[in-house]
């Protein structure tokens, strides 16, 4: 890594120069070459895997903050010249010693008596009487390690204060995992509405196929067949979740809307469910992104439906008026049902967080009849959603 930077700053220190001159030629160069190598974010990249590979740092990656915090690009060239000059002195050291480490024992089994170490004339004899060419072939390793250790001793506490994150970079590294969990979050949500109400409603139309299976043999088809194309949409979903966590290139198939409600209400009712469905406005107002999400609703909402207040009575009503979404879903309370289908639940807590996040409003519980009879109690969700959420 020394080599260009002491490349440049001799030719730019030529001999015919004053000596003062030449100094500071030679200076200048070395540190324009040495800002130049230490600039670019591969470079700090490159030195925090060094360093925490050869010195066991433990640094944290770089953030790509580069063009706005010039101090970065300064901190990693300062790095760089106690790396190189350091890493220069180890270098020769460790080479010199790994050359005394074969010489002596080459000498002494080659059978010379003598031999030459800077400029001195050692006499290393014959047969056993050289054995001791092996201490010093001994200690030249160990001076090699001991340097090279050494090296990394005097690196270790530095490296952290030119490489390590500063408080911009600290900030933006714990933006980055709050967006990576909040997307995972997402991904979790959109796994738990798709794969649970594929699950809930194959349960029901298995169920219904094995009443049918001898009875009405086409019924009983039509409920394996319903069964099949859901699972075939929920195994693209979870195709689409597992390459986004595996941060793959996502999936370009589009996702739901309310646009797409025909086929989920009559996969509902392919369970032999009772579904009444209203709508009223023009849904095609709706923004896109409160679209899939107003999906995704109705989808866990019919799921909670099926799963805890039976086939019977459910009620769907979507109204698009005066800038604001409504999505009212209401069922027969089955038994039970209170205590599990409740606001606290996984289902409703999703869809409370799915809609918090568009300033909507969510509403769950248990709803008396006018005449008051427990028997006749119904379960109601309402969602609120207004329209330019998304602005």
């Amino acid at each position: 890594m020394s080599l260009p930077p002491l490349t440049v700053a001799v030719l730019f220190a030529p001999p015919r120069w004053p000596a003062g001159l030449r100094v500071l030629g030679f200076v200048l160069a070395f540190a324009v070459v040495t800002v130049a190598m230490g600039a670019p974010l591969t470079a700090r990249r490159a030195s925090v895997r060094l360093a925490n590979g050869l010195l066991g740092a433990a640094l944290p990656a770089p953030v790509d903050t580069m063009g706005r915090h010039w101090v970065n690009r300064l901190r990693t060239s300062v790095w760089l010249v106690p790396h190189m000059a350091l890493g220069g002195v180890v270098t020769a050291i460790s080479c010199s010693a790994a050359f005394g480490v074969v010489a002596f024992p080459s000498v002494w089994l080659g059978g010379e008596e003598r031999m030459a170490v800077f400029g001195l004339s050692l006499r290393i004899g014959e047969g056993w009487r050289g054995a001791w060419a092996l201490l010093p072939a001994v200690g030249c390793l160990a001076l090699a390690v001991a340097v090279t250790l050494g090296g990394a001793a005097v690196l270790r506490p530095l490296a952290p204060v030119f490489l390590g994150h500063r408080p911009g970079e600290r900030l933006a590294a714990a933006e980055a995992q709050m967006n990576l969990l909040a997307q995972r979050n997402r991904l979790a949500q959109e796994l738990h509405d798709s794969i649970g109400h594929t699950l809930t409603a194959s349960t029901i139309q298995a169920a219904v196929a094995a009443e049918l299976m001898s009875t009405d043999p086409a019924g009983a088809r039509r409920a394996l067949n319903s069964i099949e194309e859901t699972s075939r949409a929920a195994m693209d979903d979870l195709d689409h979740v597992l390459e986004m966590l595996r941060e793959e290139r996502p999936s370009t198939s589009p996702r739901s809307t309310l646009a797409d409600l025909g086929p989920l209400v009559e996969g509902v009712r392919g369970t032999g469910a009772e579904l009444a469905v209203e709508v009223r406005g023009d849904l095609a107002r709706v923004p896109a992104t409160v679209s899939r999400e107003a999906y995704r609703v109705v989808q866990e909402g019919l799921t909670n439906a099926l799963r805890h207040g039976g086939k019977a009575g459910i009620r769907l009503r979507t109204t698009v008026r005066d800038g604001w979404l409504e999505v009212e879903l209401t069922n027969p309370v089955g038994a039970g049902t209170p205590g599990r289908q409740r606001p606290g639940g996984h289902g409703v807590r999703g869809i409370e967080d799915r809609v918090r996040l568009l300033r909507g409003e969510t509403h769950a519980g248990v709803v008396d009849t006018d005449g008051g009879d427990a028997e006749e109690a119904r379960w109601r969700l309402m969602v609120r959603i207004p329209l330019r959420s998304v602005s």
